[in-house]
């Protein structure tokens, strides 16, 4: 505590602290480890799509790597104008997946992975200059708005380590078989009883060490398999513009645009997490560098063969279980993705981990992203206010698209695009409700809603800090044995949560 009051008294933030070369390595390969099955799903899921052969779809692989170190080493470390200087961990966006698809199933002229490539290229660059005037509205994300948005995040990443812990891939023999979610509830075990320990350094460690320990215990129940690591170059570089020359087409950059706004959004949401998780400033300045290091990243990402980048939730979420703040840790986790774009050979050894494994950590990365989002909305005025409405509404918008995934596949392909994520629908529903209700008073009832009322009034009795024998509730009040009216005082910021 000491130290901590020191560093901030002489105005150190918490991102810049330097850890050992050794740590720091380490805890950058536990941010790679922990969204590795994220930033492959895509080039897999695309290759897939566009026909590729599987030698073309591990070049795709490769590049998004590359591309995914190159933007994060620009979040991290930054450039003047570029790189929010967090530690945020780059990748290739699932956000962009569902359009790629549609744009590849266009055919002809219209379609094929240089049309993908173009659309990205044009989409990245208008939201490149558009970040000025989203950078600006950071005094409409107060905690209200930054708790529900995280907490949906963690929510919403749910279902990815559900589908991990199952096995990953729906179309195999043994996808929910007990051996697969047995060895994500080891896992899970391993990486509660690891940060139980005393030791500092294993507890923070705790989900790296548990992979470790969860993989070996696969290939000893003959469930990893390594034999084909050997496969393939040890080296290869990245080749330029491999899969052609990108095409631009309206139509296809009109989609592809929609989805840049969708990620802008998204990756706001996760600036403000960290900071929020670190404890540290993010003014709109800040807010502006890292929308204009995605939008960067985005546009230069197709000249290797890869797509739109965005921040990774899953690893907001790390950051918050181990507590290491510092963005030289992520920067080296860029630096490993940057050597594994160029050694082929390292990605197939982390691509041999069992997607069970991952499942087991995911549960408790995931669920600290949603915890940390519920700690926001702790700090939040419940009292005299319509913030538990917005609260609970824009919780129950977002985790629409969870709970029934089909929800908005009978409307149009923009609006499915924007509101199919959990995160968007979130974000929107939160600032519109904050707006309408905090910002533009004309109109507000100084009555309080049934819902809102109800709750005040069961907190109000629950945090009476002294009842006498006799005293009573009567229309509301509180009365003494003899009749006389008594103050209700509740214990001191109870009612707002503290």
């Amino acid at each position: 505590m000491l130290q901590r009051n020191l560093e901030t008294t002489q105005g150190i933030r918490p991102e810049d602290e330097r850890l050992g070369a050794g740590a720091t390595v380490v805890y950058g390969l536990q941010h790679v480890l922990t969204m590795y099955g994220g930033i492959v799903a895509v080039p897999l899921i695309v290759g897939q799509a566009a026909g590729l052969s599987p030698a073309e779809i591990g070049l795709l692989i490769t590049a998004s790597l590359f591309a995914g170190g190159l933007a994060t080493l620009l979040q991290t470390i930054g450039l003047p104008f570029f790189g929010c200087q967090l530690p945020l961990v780059q990748g290739v966006s699932f956000a962009s997946v569902a359009t790629i698809v549609a744009i590849l199933s266009g055919g002809g002229e219209a379609g094929g992975l240089p049309a993908v490539l173009g659309a990205v290229m044009v989409a990245s660059l208008v939201g490149l200059l558009i970040t000025p005037v989203l950078s600006r509205i950071t005094k409409f994300f107060p905690p209200l708005v930054n708790g529900i948005v995280i907490t949906t995040i963690g929510m919403t990443l749910m279902p990815v380590a559900a589908n991990w812990a199952m096995g990953g891939n729906r179309n195999a023999p043994d996808f929910g078989s007990v051996s697969n979610i047995g060895l994500a509830a080891l896992t899970l075990v391993v990486v509660l009883l690891l940060s139980k320990v005393g030791n500092a350094a294993i507890s923070r460690l705790s989900i790296l060490l548990a992979m470790i320990i969860g993989t070996i215990a696969a290939v000893f129940f003959g469930m990893a398999d390594f034999s084909r690591v050997g496969e393939g170059p040890f080296f290869a570089l990245p080749s330029l513009f491999h899969f052609g020359l990108p095409v631009f087409h309206l139509a296809a950059v009109i989609s592809m645009l929609i989805v840049v706004m969708v990620i802008l959004v998204e990756t706001s949401a996760d600036i403000l997490a960290v900071g929020e998780i670190i404890e540290t400033k993010v003014d709109s300045k800040r807010l502006g560098n890292g929308l204009r290091a995605d939008m960067l990243s985005s546009l230069i990402a197709p000249v290797f063969g890869s797509f739109t980048q965005s921040a990774f939730a899953q690893n907001v979420g790390l950051v918050a279980v181990t507590g290491v703040k510092s963005r030289y840790v992520v920067a080296a986790g860029g630096l490993i993705l940057v050597t594994l774009g160029l050694l082929p050979v390292m990605g197939r050894v982390i691509a041999a981990i069992p997607p069970s494994v991952l499942g087991g950590a995911g549960i408790v990365l995931f669920g600290t992203v949603a915890a940390s989002g519920i700690r926001s909305l702790s700090k939040v005025d419940y009292s005299n206010n319509m913030n538990l409405i917005i609260v609970a509404t824009s919780l129950g918008f977002g985790m629409i698209p969870i709970a029934a995934p089909q929800f908005y596949h009978q409307f149009p392909a923009w609006f499915e695009t924007i509101f199919h994520s959990g995160i968007s629908s979130s974000a929107i529903m939160a600032i519109s409700l904050n707006l309408l209700f905090n910002h533009f008073r004309t109109g507000n009832s100084d009555q309080q809603s049934v819902f809102v009322a109800g709750t005040e009034r069961s907190l109000r009795y629950q945090d009476i800090s002294e009842l006498h024998d006799g005293d009573y509730f009567q229309g509301g009040k509180l009365y003494d044995a003899k009749g006389n009216e008594v103050p209700i005082v509740a214990q001191p910021g109870a009612a707002h949560g503290h």
